[in-house]
């Protein structure tokens, strides 16, 4: 692994990479409550084949930590990652997991021309998962954690008795045997830096998506599609035992992307990055070499 800081929009990001700078990028974007750190494994597997570049995105890790939740809208997101295809050389490949997987998804939206190959790990296009929110079934109850972390001062509850209340919520109903105490104390070490669990929690406060109460459904106004296209090639790998999102979240995602690949994998959950790594990194290779 080698470090690498950009500076993107006028700030300061810091990214991991791996591999050599001449072969294409490929750009792997976290989620919460995870790092750039996160992508070691996956990275390891895949060097040889691309630039893996990982930042730190917006509010986490070593780069820019701005106050403020409208700092973290998924639109200033998706443009700090603009920024750093452009400083790559667009367009690349992009990897995204969790809410990784939403910026991911406002790239290939937004900044279609940056966006070669459309890469998701158990994470969300933005209009099938407020459906399954607001029907008030089963993800429904499954997102009532965002709803936790939406509350006044959640990032000074979720840091006590030494972060005890966040790891509990990375490991409800998950297999976390992959999360050794020298991969804990690591995350550990990231979740203290100043400012930065709020930050982290801001993602969510700043996101517009509603979460119904379990049973009592909500109607959805009116949305504009036609702007939420996948233009580009769409790869989607799923942990089947997710129990944060569940296969419902991925209902009608085919009207929004084309060219749409899914790939299911059995006895992993939603840290599949992390439990079956070679696995992954086998599709995405597979399915690269298929559509290139």
């Amino acid at each position: 692994m080698q470090p690498r800081w950009f500076t993107l929009n006028g700030e300061k990001f810091f990214a991991r990479t791996w591999g050599d700078p001449s072969l294409p990028p490929l750009l792997m974007l976290h989620g919460f409550p995870e790092y750039s750190g996160a992508w070691q494994e996956l990275a390891l597997e895949l060097q040889a084949h691309f630039y893996c570049v990982a930042p730190d995105q917006r509010g986490y890790g070593q780069s820019y930590c701005p106050e403020g939740i409208a700092n973290y809208r998924t639109g200033v997101l998706a443009s700090d990652m603009a920024a750093l295809i452009e400083n790559l050389g667009a367009p690349c490949a992009v990897i995204g997991h969790d809410w990784g997987a939403s910026v991911a998804y406002g790239l290939a939206m937004f900044f279609p021309d940056l966006v070669s190959r459309l890469i998701i790990v158990n994470g969300v296009h933005p209009v099938p998962f407020q459906r399954a929110m607001a029907s008030g079934g089963a993800q429904s109850r499954a997102s009532q954690y965002i709803n936790v972390l939406r509350e006044d001062g959640s990032e000074t509850r979720f840091a006590e008795d030494d972060f005890n209340k966040l790891l509990k919520l990375f490991s409800a109903n998950m297999d976390l045997s992959w999360l050794t105490s020298e991969k804990l104390a690591s995350y550990k070490a990231e979740w203290a830096r100043e400012g930065c669990l709020k930050a982290m929690i801001n993602w969510y406060r700043a996101s517009p998506l509603m979460v119904a109460d379990p049973g009592v459904p909500e109607e959805l106004p009116p949305m504009d599609v036609s702007r939420l296209q996948v233009q580009c090639p769409h790869l989607l790998l799923w942990g089947m035992n997710d129990t944060a999102l569940l296969p419902e979240t991925r209902n009608g995602l085919e009207a929004f992307a084309a060219d749409l690949t899914v790939h299911e994998i059995e006895g992993a959950d939603h840290w599949v990055l992390h439990q079956r790594a070679g696995k992954v990194a086998g599709v995405v290779r597979a399915w690269v070499d298929s559509v290139d």
